[in-house]
């Protein structure tokens, strides 16, 4: 027997599988990667060496109005590592700027207060010259305006972030599953954008091309967007960090949004590039908390899956789910029609401006399930999985039971991908 740690929740789940029956084991190397410095000496070095910037001390000199947009509860991005060393930049260059905290929230839900602090601690989150401001995409009034994407759609940012003398942001890079990747642009699209602008976005065509998938910015259309208002919204700084499955920062990049940010991605590419092993059951996660509170987050996970399941396989997803489904919309989708097909073909034919909430993610959530069999062990009710069209079990050993019923037999192989949101998995074919 193989005995595999998955991450789930704030825990693990330990499963054995008979090693006959293991195909493989899809790791990102950044799970053994030895870093050089300890986190925050890794941040302090990035800051000391930004790409294609001056240091952060430097750009603030002259610039009182200081935003740093900042990433949601559903991110693991360890800030309380990273907000001290940007803070005593700021101070260096800076001691009388006033700093704005603007939490992107693209298009998840308003940040709580006690997961601001759990992110921050109190002492920053109540610090008198810290201003923390949640994003609200559906705030029409707190937008501007900035033109017109490339993709025809129209770029409204939140006021807060373009009234600013110095924007900067803060992030993780890790492989995304239609962006390519995290971090860098994505701060201010989706982060800080209007819902109307983020819908444009990520409309059914840009997210049925073949380039927007995970791993590939060169002729991503979403990416395209996405660096494009970065531009516009003037982000003079980045400061971005690479974890490891227990969350901690093994690498740092700081300096220009595209630059700093692309040489970010070609390291996590180089750790996380996998080759696909085909079996007919796959076994993923979401990589434990923060990002597999909801079935929503939880299809990035099973994306990763798709790679090395066969067709008419079963992918097996572990993830808590603790919020439920995480989507009104998406729920709605795959609880009031039941045919597939022509819920795909209905967002096939809907245009870019009438993009609906949540549709991309339904939109992938329904190419996997045309696909393949999807059995979800979570904490999530029951009824709720069903409705939505995939398969309820309690552990992941009931699970691969009910894969071997449903394929016909008990020696299938298996591959299992223990962070799914970790990985490129690509198909060498």
């Amino acid at each position: 027997m193989k005995t595999i740690n998955l991450p789930y929740g704030k825990g693990k789940l330990t499963i054995e599988i008979p090693e006959e029956r293991l195909a493989g084991i899809l790791l990102s190397k950044a799970h053994d990667y030895q870093a050089k410095m300890e986190e925050e000496e890794l941040v302090k070095d990035a800051l000391l060496h930004p790409v294609g910037t001056p240091r952060l001390k430097e750009l603030v000199r002259g610039k009182d109005n200081i935003v740093m947009i900042a990433s949601d509860h559903t991110r693991p991005v360890p800030s309380k590592v990273i907000m001290p060393a940007v803070l005593e930049e700021i101070k260096q260059g800076n001691p009388g700027a006033k700093v704005t905290v603007l939490i992107a929230t693209g298009f998840h839900r308003p940040t709580t207060r006690e997961e601001l602090i759990s992110k921050f601690g109190e002492e920053t989150v109540d610090h008198p010259d810290i201003r923390f401001v949640v994003h609200e995409s559906g705030k029409q009034e707190d937008m501007v305006s900035l033109g017109k994407l490339p993709s025809g759609g129209e770029l409204l940012i939140n006021k807060i972030a373009w009234e600013a003398d110095l924007l900067i942001s803060e992030g993780f890079i890790e492989p995304h599953f239609f962006a390519g990747f995290s971090g860098g642009r994505k701060s201010v699209l989706p982060g800080v954008s209007s819902r109307t602008t983020v819908l444009a976005n990520h409309c059914s065509e840009f997210i049925d091309d073949p380039h927007a998938r995970t791993g590939i910015l060169e002729g991503n259309p979403i990416h395209r967007d996405m660096i494009y208002a970065a531009g516009k919204a003037k982000l003079a700084f980045i400061i971005n960090v690479v974890l490891d499955e227990d969350k901690k920062v093994i690498e740092a990049f700081a300096g220009h949004y595209e630059k700093a940010h692309e040489k970010g991605c070609r390291f996590v590419d180089q750790l996380s590039g996998v080759d696909a092993v085909p079996s007919d059951i796959v076994i993923s996660t979401n990589g434990g908390y923060p990002l597999d509170q909801n079935i929503y987050q939880s299809v990035k996970g099973m994306g990763a899956a798709e790679a090395p399941c066969r067709p008419g396989g079963v992918i097996i997803m572990a993830a808590s789910c603790i919020d439920g489904h995480g989507g009104k919309e998406l729920y709605d989708t795959f609880a009031k029609e039941k045919d597939k097909e022509k819920i795909m073909q209905r967002f096939l034919a809907t245009d870019r401006n009438s993009t609906v909430p949540d549709q991309w993610e339904s939109q992938i959530l329904c190419r996997i399930l045309l696909k393949y069999k999807v059995i979800l062990v979570t904490q999530a009710p029951k009824d709720m999985v069903e409705e939505m069209q995939m398969d309820y079990a309690d552990s992941v050993e009931d699970a691969i039971r009910m894969a071997d019923e449903y394929l016909g037999r008990e020696n299938s192989k298996i591959t299992v991908i223990p962070d799914g949101v970790a990985v490129i998995v690509r198909n060498r074919n």
